[in-house]
């Protein structure tokens, strides 16, 4: 069994307030996704994130590829940090942890991201070629999105890692 690992850091001009407000509210998912992914919100984002939280989703996160995907928010601290878990998706296993935190000029998000591809061996050979880039270009979609809605921090570069476990 092979484990991945997203690290993903990105600095903003914003206030922790303002970066918790947009960050913790489901809703807000839609608009840092990519438009071809036809990522849609079913149920769950009609409260403010508290743990035990259940978020359903259509998604395609490859051409020719739709399903459902459920998470639960099963940790939360106001301001801070919140995790969510895949209960039902495309992953065997999807456990994304979303950090922030004040820093010089603004806030700084950090998101860590501890997934399993299903699938055994092809999962493992589908990894690089396909998975890893849609992974890249989801956040990479999402950090110019970001910056677009809120600006960015001179000479603070976003940082994305990938590592196997």
């Amino acid at each position: 069994m092979k484990l991945y690992q997203l690290h993903a850091f990105q600095s903003l001009p914003i206030s922790q307030e303002v970066a918790w407000d947009f960050l913790s509210n489901p809703a807000n998912l839609k608009t840092i996704t990519p438009d071809n992914m036809g990522f849609n919100i079913l149920s769950g984002e009609d409260r403010a994130m508290f743990p035990g939280q259940i978020i359903a989703y259509k998604v395609s996160p490859f051409s020719g590829y739709t399903t459902k995907w459920v998470t639960e928010i099963t940790h939360v601290k106001e301001g801070s940090y919140f995790v969510d878990e895949q209960r039902f998706g495309p992953y065997a296993l999807w456990h994304h942890k979303h950090f922030i935190k004040k820093v010089e000029g603004g806030v700084q998000m950090e998101d860590i991201i501890d997934y399993k591809i299903p699938f055994g061996i092809l999962g493992q050979i589908m990894h690089p070629l396909v998975v890893k880039k849609q992974l890249l270009k989801i956040f990479r979609y999402r950090e110019q999105k970001l910056i677009e809605l809120f600006g960015s921090i001179p000479n603070a570069e976003g940082k994305l890692t990938f590592k196997t476990i």
